[in-house]
């Protein structure tokens, strides 16, 4: 006899059912499988007449009739019993099977039907006619009832509830069967040549089903849920008295045909399953339906159903299925639980996949012990498109994204015609209008306004057009940053100290900085962003969502210093508080420094004849007076206001994002109102600015379209002012602008590329840091700020434009599908931003406080989906309460908190640097982290970083080289181990064929 080890070792041959669906589906037949719909109906009597009544459906989940019969209940995960399974499986191999059937109506097929049982001697000919008239019988669908009917059904069931008694309930119970009888009966005494003797209810056709959809199943609106190309399945169940063996048979029919009013909707038939069988098993006959109906939607038994060719095959994929089953302890859990649908499934590629077709069980099996399959799997890995391939090639990159990106260009285009386009406009206008006023305020504190509000708003608006018309990844958003604005501070204070013309030496570095972009396009320097792993993204994205959650918090903090809080203020003493304005002593002029002029002596004149208790306190300053009094100094509760816009703001926009996944309203509103959900939180907050009408501090836009400083122009000339030499020296200050803009623009680039958004149009990194070296030389030509990728307000601006399916089947999560790719946002953002001096006199009733709510909200939602993130929350949970994620089924948690602590150092060591003049060397230690994370190899294994990270290009050789050593280790040891005992071949091929099982129902 075989020991347990050889034969889990065994477990690696193919099992004969594996080795049947290989051949099965590996065969093309040229289209893909329709989706199927399961509808099961069960036989029951409706006022002494026979009747299928439908119980059950299926699209993806199972929804059941409840039993009052007026409602659908919640689609859920349909739960079988492992006996039910066998039963199906014997019923299949003891009924009959048609397949590729020629019929096109109900009445020719249950004739095939009853035909093939009889020539195989399943049936004889005396029962014939009774089960084509049971099976012909009209089907009643759960459809939804005019209102008269309900409150007819309604006084019906009032008045028949005062008559209820237990021999009532008695009768009710053998209803069913006692009209069978009748009927069958009524249906030999016809044959015998007397209609006129027939009960009243049977007195018409054998076909009691019409041959046409009826006008409630065009209506029914459940269509919508169903996908166009469906094909049904109608599963039969049902108990009669003249059978005394079950009556099975599985149809597939060659071509799916409508069957008038068999299905509810109306949806062409491909496969019926009909059990019809003797008294006493009716739960049994409909966990059997239950059964059947499940495995024809499911996507790997339904491509079997449809590419059989004989019973075993049919046979074959039920045995599959039963070896994927995840069986539950009775013990452990109730069977009434409904199971909500899951928000992700098994993807169906991988499950129909050949090479992974006997590797399923392996996997399930594993799920509940020794995790020994599931470590062999890694995760999908950090694959190197073709964008960062190294051509060896002079330009032989930028030609190859300009090649990739023609064809898209003119569905960058007409893809932006959505309604979610306009909420993601502005949404990102308001981020960027923000931006560009904060950035351009500090700009013109640090460079003493020779750039500017207005400069900033006029060169985000020229370059954000410019880079979306033309560059590679059209859903980057430029911006100014805060190493720019670093640099900018300490160049300017260089040229104040040494006498240099600031705007003509700055001229220079941005020529100097466009030609080394140039170099490092012509090169194809970018392919060194392959190695660029998921622990230098995560890095680098974090800092700048903390940057913008820190600054949203420091701006909102400043607002208590602007506005204190009045905590002096007491409500008793609100009669002492009082203010008065005191006119100044006559005996002094009113302006000494103030000549005499006939202006001044008219107005001392007009002075003495001014009534002091009406003035403002603007007029009291203005006209020389005193404020005088305790309530002088008060200052409203502005900043507490203000932080209700700010957590107002931010909270309502994180609520109303998440609405779409409530249970109110239909899906599209909640759609709606998810896409909005910015939009929506500003109009609100706006609004209750203006109702409250307190002075909050406001957004403040240029009136006018004027450079800053009056001395100087909208062109920046390259000569005249400052040393021929300062011409040549520029390139070494412009070298450090380069690697910070293409540290920068890159990262930011890749993060916003990543294959998690699942972008469908290619992207140009050579491409995009071409322009950005053009509108470098551009920008500083005009004295306008540098700009490069934000990466913040770029990944707000991919989660505004995020798709997701339409839910069609019930119960089933929408999935997200990708990323609306187009130019027309980026476009119109940047537009608006040009025209917002002109829609100053709107602007300005924003409170800026509602700004730093979308600010805040920016930098939290950037942080999602961020691995490094999830594993820092996972040092304040328990082990027992810390999520599934997949990586701590693979890793020890020691080594995962080891791994987080040194990204968590080194985002401490960039946040110091960034908040120090050592700031300007922030690319610097960006390429650090690069350095970090190869010298992590040496602290971790290949397979930790696999899960923790990306593994870095010239690894995978390393890794392929231990793969192979593990699997000939492997190899060994089961051929040690084969050698002690072997297993019968004939025994591991008849595992299939000799399942115990109980006393099946269909035996």
């Amino acid at each position: 006899m075989a020991s347990s080890s050889e034969t889990l070792s065994d477990s690696h041959a193919v099992s004969p059912a594996a080795e049947r669906l290989r051949h099965i589906l590996g065969e093309d037949y040229g289209e893909p499988t329709p989706t199927i719909f399961t509808e099961m109906d069960t036989l029951q009597q409706e006022g002494g007449e026979l009747e299928w009544k439908e119980s059950a459906r299926w699209v993806k989940f199972e929804e059941k009739v409840e039993e009052g019969g007026e409602r659908w209940s919640k689609p859920h995960v349909s739960t079988l019993t492992l006996h039910s399974l066998f039963e199906l499986r014997t019923c299949l191999q003891t009924g009959s099977i048609l397949l590729d059937l020629e019929a096109f109506s109900l009445a020719h097929i249950v004739d095939e039907i009853v035909e093939r049982q009889i020539a195989d001697g399943l049936i004889s000919e005396d029962v014939k006619d009774k089960i084509v008239f049971v099976l012909l019988r009209k089907h009643r669908h759960q459809t939804k009832k005019p209102i008269h009917r309900s409150l007819a059904d309604i006084g019906k069931s009032s008045s028949s509830a005062a008559n209820r008694s237990p021999q009532a309930n008695l009768s009710r119970s053998t209803s069913t069967a006692s009209a069978v009888r009748r009927s069958t009966d009524d249906l030999s005494t016809r044959h015998a040549g007397s209609l006129g003797r027939l009960h009243p209810a049977q007195s018409r056709s054998m076909n009691d089903i019409s041959e046409k959809p009826s006008s409630d199943q065009m209506r029914n609106k459940f269509m919508k849920k169903i996908p166009r190309d469906a094909e049904a399945s109608n599963v039969l169940i049902g108990e009669v008295d003249f059978l005394d063996k079950p009556f099975v048979s599985f149809v597939r029919l060659a071509q799916a045909t409508t069957l008038g009013g068999l299905t509810e909707v109306p949806v062409p038939t491909r496969f019926l399953f009909i059990l019809l069988g003797p008294h006493g098993k009716t739960k049994s006959y409909n966990e059997i339906g239950r059964a059947i109906a499940t495995l024809m939607v499911d996507d790997l038994f339904s491509d079997v159903a449809y590419k059989a060719r004989e019973r075993e095959d049919l046979i074959a994929g039920v045995d599959e299925f039963l070896d994927e089953v995840i069986v539950l302890p009775p013990g452990e859990w109730d069977p009434k639980i409904r199971i909500e649908p899951p928000k992700k499934v098994p993807s169906a590629e991988m499950r129909k996949s050949v090479l992974n077709l006997n590797e399923l069980s392996q996997i399930n099996g594993a799920a509940g012990g020794a995790a020994g399959g599931e470590d062999e799997q890694l995760p999908v890995q950090h694959e190197v498109g073709e964008e960062l391939k190294f051509t060896g090639r002079l330009c032989g990159g930028l030609w190859l994204d300009v090649k990739r990106k023609m064809p898209w260009y003119c569905s960058d285009i007409y893809d932006g015609f959505h309604i979610q386009t306009v909420s993601a406009v502005l949404f990102i206008y308001l981020g960027c209008i923000t931006n560009a006023i904060t950035f351009g305020g500090l700009l013109g504190d640090a460079t003493d306004n020779y750039q500017g509000v207005m400069e900033s708003f006029l060169g985000t608006a020229l370059a954000g057009t410019v880079f979306c018309l033309f560059g590679g990844q059209p859903l980057i958003i430029l911006s100014s940053t805060g190493p720019i604005l670093i640099f900018e501070k300490l160049l300017y204070e260089f040229c104040k100290n040494n006498d240099v013309d600031y705007m003509e030496l700055r001229l220079w570095i941005g020529i100097h900085s466009c030609l080394q972009c140039f170099v490092l396009v012509l090169s194809d320097a970018s392919y060194i962003i392959q190695y660029m792993t998921r622990f230098t993204e995560e890095g680098f994205s974090s800092l700048i969502s903390f940057i913008f959650i820190s600054d949203a918090i420091k701006k909102m903090v400043g607002t208590f210093k602007y506005y204190p809080i009045n905590r002096t203020f007491k409500p008793d003493y609100v009669t002492s508080y009082k203010c008065d304005c005191v006119p100044p002593d006559q005996a002094l002029p009113w302006n000494i420094s103030a000549p005499l002029v006939d202006d001044n002596m008219s107005l001392l004149f007009n002075m003495s004849e001014l009534d002091w208790t009406q003035l403002s306190t603007k007029e009291c300053v203005k006209y020389g007076g005193a404020l005088v009094g305790k309530a002088c100094k008060y200052v409203p509760d502005l900043a507490l206001m203000s932080f209700i816009l700010f957590f107002g703001t931010y909270s309502m926009t994180v609520t109303l994002k998440k609405f779409k996944f409530s249970r109110y309203f239909p899906t599209k509103l909640r759609q709606l109102i998810s896409d909005f959900a910015i939009v929506i939180s500003i109009l609100v907050f706006c609004g209750l600015d203006v109702f409250l009408g307190l002075d909050t501090p406001k957004l403040h836009v240029p009136m006018h379209m004027k450079p800053t400083r009056t001395d100087r122009g909208w062109l920046v000339m390259p000569f005249g002012k400052n040393p021929w030499w300062w011409y040549l020296a520029s390139f070494v200050p412009a070298l450090l602008v380069t690697i910070l803009i293409f540290m920068d623009q890159q990262i930011s680039a890749v993060i916003v590329n990543r294959k998690e958004n699942k972008l469908k149009k290619s992207c140009g990194y050579h491409l995009d840091l071409f322009w950005v070296g053009i509108l470098m030389a551009v920008c500083s030509f005009m004295g306008l700020p540098w700009y490069v990728a934000a990466t913040v307000i770029s990944i707000a601006h991919i989660d505004s434009l995020k798709m997701e399916s339409e839910s069609s089947a019930p119960g089933e999560q929408p999935q997200f599908l990708g990323v609306r790719e187009q130019r027309l946002t980026g476009t119109l953002v940047f537009v608006l931003t040009g025209l917002s001096v002109f829609l100053a006199p709107v602007l300005q009733y924003i409170p800026m406080p509602v700004l730093y709510g979308v600010f805040l909200y920016m930098g939290v939602a950037s942080l999602s989906g961020i691995q490094f993130w999830e594993r820092i929350k996972l040092y304040l949970m328990a082990p027992k309460h810390q999520p599934d994620f997949a990586f701590l089924r693979h890793v020890p948690l020691r080594r995962v908190h080891l791994f987080t602590l040194v990204q968590i150092t080194c985002l401490a060591v960039l946040w110091v640097l960034k908040s120090t003049f050592l700031a300007i060397i922030f690319p610097v230690m960006i390429l650090g982290l690069m350095v970090v994370r190869k010298l992590l190899d040496m602290m971790f294994s290949q397979h930790d970083l696999a899960w923790l990270d990306d593994i870095l290009p010239d690894k995978d050789k390393k890794k392929n080289e231990d793969d192979k050593k593990k699997k000939k280790k492997k190899k060994k040891m089961a051929v040690d181990t084969e050698s002690d005992e072997e297993i019968p071949v004939e025994q591991a091929d008849s595992v299939h064929a000799n399942r115990p099982a109980p006393t099946l129902a269909c035996e």
